[in-house]
């Protein structure tokens, strides 16, 4: 069979637009997945964001590799970290390319308020382990692991609605194996989050947070 060239699948793929409705909904349908093909790179719009509210604060490239996850690497983990530092602090560092490491997302802690700095198709430099670096996502979460006050409810509750809808994108499973912390990663010398984060509260909250979105 002759193959055929992406430039010519793609004019092909636009021409069919001519032909009417149905055509234009294949069109759209090609234009939507022509990533797929080796070699070639998702379309990415500046400043969108993958969890409805969140505020996109890019980190910087030097702390992060451009990547087309799931098509490459799947997603199956969700790590989640305590920053050590305020979130002004945080945001800064990890623009910083020096630091040579970002989450994916920072959490406030007295709002529940979300930076994504990092696309969710991108793997962030967050865990300590390429591996899973590759196949995870990560959650920043202000405060100390030493300071159980640092936790709050708002926090919580906006981390668990992130991590559900994390879980239904990717059909992640919603418990302690596939939702670890930072110091559960292997070879990692991080702590967090710490003795103080409440694992038993958190992961109810996810639980319930997935739970309305199916009956919605």
């Amino acid at each position: 069979m002759a193959k055929i060239s992406r430039r010519a699948l793609l004019i092909g793929g636009g021409a069919t637009v001519a032909a009417g409705t149905t055509a234009a909904v294949y069109g759209e349908e090609l234009s939507r997945l022509y990533w797929r093909l080796p070699g070639v790179d998702k379309q990415r719009t500046e400043g969108e964001v993958d969890h409805p509210g969140v505020r996109w604060i890019a980190a910087s490239r030097g702390n992060l590799r451009y990547a087309n996850r799931p098509s490459d690497y799947r997603i199956d983990r969700i790590v989640i970290h305590v920053t050590q530092g305020s979130f002004a602090t945080t945001l800064r560092v990890f623009r910083d390319p020096l630091h040579a490491a970002a989450t994916h997302y920072v959490i406030r802690a007295k709002d529940g308020h979300i930076a994504q700095m990092a696309r969710e198709l991108d793997v962030a430099f967050h865990a300590g382990n390429r591996d899973y670096n590759e196949r995870s996502v990560g959650i920043e979460h202000e405060g100390f692991v030493d300071k159980p006050s640092s936790f709050t409810d708002v926090m919580y509750r906006s981390s668990a609605k992130l991590s559900a809808d994390i879980c239904r994108r990717y059909e992640i499973p919603v418990d302690r194996e596939h939702i670890v912390g930072h110091v559960e990663i292997p070879g990692t010398d991080h702590t967090d989050p710490g003795p103080h984060w409440d694992w038993d509260r958190y992961m109810r909250l996810v639980r319930e947070a997935a739970d309305s979105r199916e009956s919605a």
